[in-house]
């Protein structure tokens, strides 16, 4: 009789471990055995493999979604359409039914976009619309709080009108002036909120959607949404491969937009920060969020002159290396250390840090420092 320990290991070697961990395995282990040999077995002659029929397939999900928690169905999902290159059985309406939606899938199905048939194309929809959601539900308040607290502090007047005045902030600012003799506090600094204009900051979210950038464009589809529901904050939204292509008027249906992205293709950085520029208009009050690995497939002579160009006008240029919670990400060193001779850090954001990374670029601290004290080297 194999002890629960035997048959762990059992179960994590596979075949092979069978005379040196036994194999009295119960029916259940048995299946629990076919589904993960189907595909971490190597052998080309593995007992359980998945092949490319769909029905196979949907019956390899029901069963690692009956015996693994969901973090390790996503972990086996994404291992299969890699490992046994399963992508187009993506596209067939079995699959997309079965399957349990995450972020990496709907990378996947934002790749296969121009191939999923049209009787499949809704299916899909909400297959990402799921995702999208509980990603929202996750992200929403933190971002609106954060970036409303620094839109308002930016807004901060020291000549505020009696109505404007915060008094809290007042009072402790104040706090030295206390006349202990009359109880009370002299409030020789006021600090108040002055008349909001309908946009305080503008912001840009330039994306790179080469196929490596999957995961960071979602995040970054999602909380470019947020942000553009803040009427104090005027977003905008590019996307880019070797073409550049606005999509801010999809930014109110975050699924529309991230189904108007193409990942895949090649990569013109400067072409995009080209367009950038064409829609800056306030440079002292622009933020720049540019998303991408700083492999430039365009000029990159030029690109890196552009980047020059923008921080000198008063653009603040913020470059992401990743914004995902995939690991540390591959990229080019030698343009990420141009950017630093700029005085622009260049580093990868796990998402929920993104919303803090957003208030402190409002507020105008340094972003060397809270990247030093904030990213995970």
């Amino acid at each position: 009789m194999n002890t629960p320990h035997q048959t762990r290991w059992r179960l994590i070697l596979g075949e092979p471990a069978s005379e040196t961990c036994g194999t009295n395995l119960s029916p259940e282990q048995i299946r629990m055995d076919n589904a993960l040999s189907a595909l971490y077995d190597p052998s080309e002659n593995r007992r359980g493999g998945l092949g490319a029929s769909a029905p196979k397939v949907s019956a390899w999900l029901g069963d690692i979604r009956e015996f693994f928690p969901q973090s390790v169905v996503q972990v086996m999902q994404k291992d299969a359409v890699n490992r046994l290159n399963l992508h187009s059985l993506l596209t067939e309406k079995e699959m997309l039914a079965n399957i349990t939606p995450d972020v990496h899938l709907v990378a996947t199905l934002m790749s296969l976009s121009r191939v999923i048939p049209e009787k499949n194309k809704e299916l899909a929809r909400q297959v990402v619309r799921q995702v999208v959601e509980e990603l929202l539900k996750k992200w929403s308040s933190p971002t609106q709080q954060a970036i409303q607290g620094a839109l308002n502090r930016a807004t901060r007047t020291r000549n505020p009108r009696f109505k404007e005045i915060d008094w809290h902030s007042t009072i402790r600012k104040n706090l030295k002036n206390y006349q202990p003799d009359y109880q009370t506090i002299i409030p020789e600094t006021r600090i108040g909120y002055g008349k909001k204009r309908k946009a305080v900051r503008d912001m840009i979210l330039c994306l790179d959607q080469s196929g490596s950038m999957g995961t960071s464009v979602i995040y970054s589809g999602i909380f470019g949404s947020v942000l553009a529901s803040l009427p104090s904050l005027n977003t905008r939204m590019v996307v880019f491969d070797t073409a550049v292509v606005d999509l801010t008027d999809d930014m109110d249906d975050p699924v529309d937009l991230l189904f108007g992205v193409q990942l895949g293709g090649g990569t013109d950085i400067n072409r995009a920060l080209n367009y950038c520029q064409t829609q800056i208009t306030r440079p002292n009050d622009t933020t720049l969020v540019l998303v991408t690995d700083l492999y430039e497939g365009g000029d990159e002579r030029a690109m890196r002159k552009r980047m020059m160009d923008l921080v000198n006008s008063g653009v603040q240029l913020i470059v992401l290396l990743a914004l995902n919670d995939d690991g540390a990400p591959f990229y080019d060193q030698r343009n990420a250390e141009f950017l630093a001779t700029l005085g622009v850090p260049a580093f990868a954001c796990t998402p929920d840090k993104f919303p803090d990374l957003m208030a402190a670029a409002l507020n105008k601290q340094d972003l060397s420092l809270w990247a030093s004290e904030n990213v995970k080297k």
